[in-house]
Formats: C-alpha cells, sequence, structure tokens
C-alpha cells in the first residue's frame, strides 16, 4: 500500500504543465523556470546530464548579421550594464549542445520586441563570458510587437499579444500561442491556438461616483 501511494503522489506531480498568462507585455516563464527540477549531478565522464554551456547573449544578438537594424539600435542596457534580455537553455534541435532562447524586450513595459533561437553547429566553438559566442547559428527569428518565446519539452512556444487599436499595453484583446517543432533543417508550426480576452476587465472601476453628504439642516429651520 504504501507503494501504491508514493506511485500515485509521483504521478501527481508529473501531470502540471501550462503556458501563456495574460500580463504586461508577453507572457513570461519565471515561474515555470523557477519550480523546474534541477537535473542531478554526475561524476566527472559519467552520465549523461550537464550543465549547459554558457554563451553571452548580447554578443550572439550583435554579431547576428539577421537581426534587424532597429532592434540591434534599441539594445541598450536599460539600468548599468543590465540588458532587457531573457535567456533560456534546453533541447529544441538535438543538437550537440543546448539550443539557446533568447528574448529581447523594452525596459519599461516589459514587452517582447523579438525571439531567436540559436543553435550549436557541428565543431563550432562557444566561448562564455568572453564577449564572443562562435559556432552558434541563428535558427528561428520573430521580430513583433509583444512576442515571447520559451521551451516547453522539446517545443518552441511563441506567445504574441495581440492588439486593438485603443487597446493600452497591460490589456491586449486577445494572444496567439505558436508551437513550433525542429523538422530537418529548420522549424515548422505543429499547432496554433487564438486566445480573445474580456473587454470588460477595468470596466466600471471608479466609475461610481461617491455619496455626497447630506446637509444639515439650519439652525433656523
Amino acid at each position: 500500500m504504501a507503494g501504491l501511494a508514493a506511485l500515485g503522489l509521483f504521478v501527481a506531480a508529473c501531470s502540471t504543465g501550462g503556458t501563456g498568462s495574460r500580463d504586461e507585455g508577453a507572457a513570461r516563464a519565471d515561474s515555470t523556470a523557477a519550480a523546474a527540477p534541477t537535473p542531478p549531478s554526475t561524476a566527472s565522464g559519467s552520465g549523461s546530464a550537464k550543465a549547459p554551456e554558457r554563451v553571452d547573449p548580447i554578443a550572439l544578438l550583435k554579431g547576428d548579421p539577421k537581426i534587424g537594424a532597429r532592434v540591434k539600435a534599441d539594445l541598450k542596457p536599460c539600468v548599468a550594464d543590465a540588458y532587457p534580455v531573457d535567456t533560456s537553455y534546453g533541447n529544441l534541435t538535438n543538437g550537440t549542445a543546448p539550443d539557446v532562447v533568447v528574448n529581447v524586450m523594452t525596459c519599461g513595459d516589459a514587452v517582447g520586441i523579438g525571439t531567436y533561437v540559436y543553435r550549436k553547429q557541428p565543431g563550432g566553438n562557444a566561448t562564455a563570458g568572453t564577449g564572443t559566442a562562435d559556432g552558434y547559428e541563428n535558427v528561428f527569428m520573430a521580430e513583433d510587437a509583444a512576442v515571447y518565446g520559451t521551451i516547453d519539452r522539446g517545443d518552441l512556444i511563441v506567445t504574441k499579444q495581440v492588439y486593438a487599436e485603443d487597446d493600452p499595453v497591460a490589456y491586449p484583446s486577445g494572444e496567439d500561442v505558436i508551437t513550433y517543432r525542429w523538422s530537418g533543417n529548420r522549424f515548422t508550426q505543429h499547432d496554433w491556438v487564438h486566445n480573445e480576452y474580456s473587454q470588460a476587465v477595468g470596466e466600471g472601476d471608479g466609475a461610481t461616483e461617491p455619496p455626497q453628504p447630506v446637509p444639515e439642516p439650519s439652525a433656523a429651520g
């Protein structure tokens, strides 16, 4: 019985998941990354789990000829040397090293303006912490307003928030969630979901006037 109970807890723990949220800018994966299990440590030269080879995402972006001039011009630190860039490592293309997903955002609103996936080429050499990252190729890019890419169990999930003409940044009209999978030597679209948000959110806040005080009767009356 104890063994069955433990098995039930294990299955329940593995059944959670999900992608996407309605927030300012494109959905980010901070909470998902924080909850991800830590890979087990292995002795040197044994096992398949290993820490990803870190690269400098800013060097990748600035040295990438495919990236638009506008994105490069906006790629500046928000504070000191802190750039508005999120970086994720994971297996998307079954390459010789973890793939790198880089999201570029605006400083003020954290709205995504570009998502890029880099794949290490066979024989390529990446040097971390020196401002260079040789041997990586840009195999996917999406330069749109309010776009954000994440890795979900081997799939590339790209969320694009949809704005109507009068939508504020914090309240888009909806979002497109597109799933891409690696096929041969490129990503192909595997799934697409469109979500439309309620336009009633935030309506009525402050619309009701506060009650007015009742005048006191005069002494003459």
